[in-house]
């Protein structure tokens, strides 16, 4: 049954693919494989049964080892990737934080960014030239603003991508490792940055490999073990769980 305190809601959700057999070294072998229907597929199981309530503004952690389905997760519940099976229910607006660089075209400039990302994420122009200044303010990178993005550091396109997407209060925030990514200093910032979201009602979804971080900033957590739930519940359980695995 639906609340109106949950942002948002996942009932039975699993996520299947179709992975190829063989491995082939050409597309020209791959087509013809298809054609003479000589391609064969398993059923890989990316997520599997995920039933999950958010409450509105909370942070909500999400731990688990590489190949976990971590982000296949967080895109399921950002809408950039439907369940095979199940339902999703999202309420508000969400500001996806997933893959660096998603939205960008790094042949650009940070300048010219700026604008085509904050167009992606639904953003008026005339909106972005009122926040372009605090957006390159809290981005710290005002003396690159005129250089092609593929030649930034993973770091400085994190900065760059946070300081867009979280230049307005989303209902949602998802966070996937954003906050790994440069210096100390600027994952501070992020992280004060989220707390003052918080204090405003957005409800904010963090993966993170480092604990400490998951629990400083969370208050629930989920673990994922090969697509499965291993355990839901209060920051600090689930992560001495976790810890001592």
């Amino acid at each position: 049954m639906r609340t109106a305190k949950n942002a948002i809601e996942l009932r039975d959700v699993s996520v299947h693919f179709n992975m190829p057999k063989e491995r082939t070294e050409h597309l020209k072998e791959y087509v013809i494989k298809i054609v003479k229907r000589q391609l064969h597929y398993e059923n890989f199981i990316a997520l599997e049964g995920i039933t999950l309530d958010i409450q509105r503004g909370d942070v909500f952690g999400i731990v688990g080892l590489n190949g976990s389905s971590k982000s296949t997760l967080l895109k399921v519940i950002s809408g950039i990737m439907a369940p095979t099976s199940g339902t999703v229910r999202t309420t508000g607006s969400i500001a996806p934080l997933i893959e660096l660089g998603a939205g960008f075209d790094m042949d650009l400039t940070a300048r010219e960014n700026i604008f085509l990302n904050g167009s992606v994420l639904g953003f008026s122009r005339d909106m972005m030239r009122d926040c372009f200044d605090d957006i390159v303010e809290f981005s710290e990178m005002r003396e690159f603003l005129d250089v092609p993005m593929k030649n930034y550091s993973s770091g400085m396109v994190a900065r760059v991508g946070f300081a867009i997407a979280t230049i307005v209060k989303p209902d949602i925030l998802i966070v996937d490792e954003i906050l790994s990514v440069g210096d100390f200093q600027f994952q501070k910032k992020c992280e004060d940055r989220i707390a003052y979201m918080m204090s405003g009602g957005t409800t904010v979804i963090l993966v993170s490999h480092s604990i400490e971080q998951v629990e400083r900033l969370c208050r629930r957590v989920l673990w994922l073990e090969r697509g499965n739930m291993r355990m839901n519940g209060n920051v600090e359980e689930v992560c001495a769980s976790y810890k001592s695995s």
